[in-house]
């Protein structure tokens, strides 16, 4: 599981597209979720360190990361809903334990809610969750996609890096962000970048917000104090909306607390899975 070989060795078939996933460890299981436009390689140092006490599950949701990406594939909220429920039956998992990031976080929420997935703890990392949705960027790109999508592949290129770099309070080292970003270009990749964009929709989480109130499994609210992408304002009105909720702010860092303060959220998730 080093950072230079993040693989994916395990295949499922979703109704939207091969799902590439993998576990590590022995225990009570626990599945990380990533967000957009990111893939499960954020979640790779904090695999690494749940998986001396769990089994940890992890997958790249179809169009992101190692996943399948193609034309006309359906990469919306309720579709991942779908793979992840799905996936969850595949793993044999009834209760597991979620840590869900970002539009992971808006997956794991709408499966409990709509699906009546049954979770042993909930973890939400700065989690797409209540409206509004993103960055002004985000927002530009969701009204805007076709033009984005026409941009050539340098500009296309420089404009994903500027963007996930954006997402970090602190620097991104090289070898991190061009990991990132490689899945977002080349001939698949660029029209994925823009495809999950302009599939979101806010009334993807409208449909379940007020079912946040009937969430009862211990749940915990980890949110970057300097996050410009969804300010620590979001955080506390999720937390405020889930039943016993707590809130843990995270100094120093932004969206991507993985990478701006791995030591510091393992320390917080083992406190709280354990």
């Amino acid at each position: 599981m080093g950072e230079a070989d993040w693989r994916l060795g395990r295949r499922f078939e979703a109704h939207n597209g091969t799902v590439h996933w993998d576990r590590f460890g022995e225990g009570d299981p626990v599945v990380l979720m990533h967000g957009t436009p990111f893939s499960s390689y954020v979640w790779r140092h904090v695999a690494r360190a749940l998986s001396g006490r769990y089994t940890v599950h992890v997958w790249d949701m179809p169009g992101y990361g190692a996943s399948a990406k193609y034309e006309g594939q359906d990469v919306s909220l309720p579709a991942q809903q779908a793979a992840f429920t799905a996936l969850l039956a595949h793993w044999g998992l009834e209760r597991p334990a979620v840590v869900a990031h970002d539009f992971g976080g808006a997956v794991a929420l709408r499966a409990a809610v709509l699906d009546g997935v049954a979770y042993e703890r909930l973890a939400l990392v700065d989690a797409v969750s209540v409206r509004p949705w993103g960055s002004d960027f985000f927002r530009l790109v969701n009204a805007n996609a076709d033009v984005f999508a026409a941009l050539p592949p340098y500009l296309h290129e420089a404009l994903v890096r500027t963007y996930i770099a954006s997402a970090a309070h602190r620097e991104l080292r090289t070898e991190t962000l061009d990991a990132l970003v490689r899945p977002w270009l080349g001939e698949d990749g660029r029209p994925a970048f823009y495809r999950q964009i302009a599939q979101a929709d806010e009334r993807y989480t409208a449909e379940v917000e007020d079912g946040y109130a009937r969430l009862d499994q211990p749940t915990l609210v980890v949110w970057g104090r300097e996050d410009t992408w969804l300010p620590l304002e979001r955080g506390e009105r999720l937390a405020a909306a889930i039943p016993g909720a707590g809130l843990h702010p995270v100094d120093g860092a932004g969206h991507l607390v993985q990478e701006d303060a791995p030591a510091e959220l393992v320390a917080a998730l083992l406190s709280f899975l354990h």
